[in-house]
């Protein structure tokens, strides 16, 4: 089984897509894509800021999952190439997490890479 054309590079699972689906749809939103950029900060040098985004900036990549429109700005589509958002909903874990093959190490709380 071969994975979609990706212009973003971003894996979006059916659950990270049906979870920001229902989000923008409890908004009665559809003008907003879901953006995912990298920014320096954090204890290991880079951050992810995921989140809700009306803008559209020059060099966008987007791509369309499920009915949610997924957005990586130019700088930071090398850093999240083959990164994969997912949403879990279990006792361990809640939330959208970001698997990212790219990042080399991360800091002990989880919220930055390098």
């Amino acid at each position: 089984m071969t994975a979609p054309t990706s212009s973003t590079g971003v894996i979006l699972t059916e659950s990270a897509a049906a979870k920001a689906k229902a989000l923008l749809d409890q908004e009665g939103r559809d003008d907003l894509s879901l953006r995912i950029a990298v920014q320096p900060g954090g204890c290991a040098g880079l951050r992810y800021q995921l989140y809700f985004d009306d803008r559209s900036l020059d060099g966008d990549k987007v791509d369309e999952v499920g009915g949610v429109r997924l957005t990586v700005d130019k700088m930071s589509v090398p850093y999240l190439t083959g990164a994969r958002i997912d949403f879990s909903d279990t006792i361990e874990a809640q939330g959208f997490t970001i698997d990212n093959p790219n990042a080399g190490g991360s800091c002990a709380c989880g919220d930055s890479f390098n």
